[in-house]
Formats: structure tokens, sequence, C-alpha cells
């Protein structure tokens, strides 16, 4: 009883710090980008002795991999079908592609730290960036995986949803640092509804007489 009752301790403070080390990556890199980034820097962030990230961790690679993984960078597969997956598998084609878009786009301004990064990504690339490249991919391919295999088309969604998804990521990243873009205000709800239906009108165009999924009523009604 002793033994399992001094390990409390132990446990919490042992979390405790994996969290302020997860944590002080993101402040570096929101503030000063990837090159800051090393054990050194992180450990003086966190406040404590460098050795607990090789400890840990395991090293730099394995803290970018938690950082990614536990820190919410980046949505999980349950925010990017609007947290109901079993209802959002139901969904017809194009209203799956509509609100994936959507989703995303929220889950994006709802993150700034995490927009701040992707700023600092398209000027840096290094074996950290690396790690969270891959963590996003394979979200996103689970995500494919998952909800969009059964659908029968003869369109290239992958291709689709990497245009569009460049597009928001772009606008949502500069958004941060501008009210207008091309006519449009990025810091207003109004904005962003008009690039919703741009968006919604390219799907459904990108899948006319392509898909054999059968429509929604909905759909029907917005191809008359």
């Amino acid at each position: 009883m002793k033994n399992q009752t001094s390990a409390g301790p132990v446990v919490r403070d042992r979390q405790a710090t994996r969290m302020k080390l997860i944590q002080a990556v993101g402040t570096i890199l929101s503030e000063k980008g990837f090159t800051a980034l090393g054990v050194n820097a992180v450990a003086r962030k966190a406040g404590v002795d460098k050795v607990l990230i090789y400890r840990y961790f395991g090293g730099m690679e394995q803290l970018m991999e938690a950082f990614g993984r536990e820190s919410d960078f980046w949505p999980s597969i349950q925010e990017l079908a609007g947290g109901d997956q079993a209802a959002y598998a139901r969904l017809p084609l194009s209203e799956k592609l509509s609100q994936l878009t959507l989703n995303y786009t929220r889950a994006l301004q709802s993150r700034p730290l995490t927009l701040e990064i992707m700023a600092w990504e398209m000027v840096e690339r290094n074996r950290l960036t690396a790690e969270l490249e891959a963590m996003r991919e394979s979200t996103i391919m689970h995500f494919y995986e998952k909800f969009f295999d059964q659908h029968k088309v003869n369109v290239d969604l992958q291709a689709l949803t990497a245009v569009i998804g460049a597009g928001l990521s772009y606008l949502v990243t500069r958004g941060r640092n501008i009210d207008i873009f091309n006519g449009i205000d990025l810091k207003s709800d109004q904005g962003w509804q008009r690039i919703q239906a741009a968006i919604n009108i390219i799907i459904l165009a990108f899948l006319k007489d392509r898909s054999t999924d059968k429509p929604s009523k909905g759909d029907r009604h917005a191809n008359k």
C-alpha cells in the first residue's frame, strides 16, 4: 500500500512535466518558428532539465509527435465529421464534402496557435515539420478510408479536397493579419458564408453526372 500511495504524486509530476514540455513546443513555434526549436530551448521554456525530454519522449522528434497528437494541434476525425460520425456517414457525398470543408474551416479558425505554426511551415521545412505533416496526412487518410471509400465516383475526390483545402488553409491563415481578400471580408461571418457558398457550387459541379450515389431530396432540389 505504501508503494501505491507514493506512486501517485510521481505519476502526476511526470504528466505535469510532459505537458509543460509539449506546451513549450507550441509557444516556441508560435513565437519564433521551427529554427528556434531545440532540446535546450524547449527545456528552458518549460523550466525543466533537458534530460527529461529524452526520458519522457526519447528525443525531439518524438516530442514533436506528442505535440501534434496531444496538444489539440490538429482537428480529430470526430471534429472533422462534425461531432457525430454515424450521422456524417449517412450523408450524401456532396453534403459530406460540403460539411468537411465547413468543419475544417471552423477547426482552423478556433486554433490560433495552429495558424501561427502553419504560417511558419510555409517558409521552413525540416525533420520537425515533417513530423507534423505526417500526423496531418495520417488523420486525413483515415478520414477518407472511413467515410469516402464506399462511394463510387468517376472523379478524384482527393484532388478536389486538396485544392479546396489548400485554398481554405491559405485564406484562414492570411485572415490572421488581413481583413479583406479579393473584396471578401475574412473577419466576418458573411464573408465566410460567401466562400462556403462558392465551395458548394464547385462540389456540385464536380460531382454532376459522375456519382452513382442516390442524391438526397436536398440534392435533387439543388440541381433543379
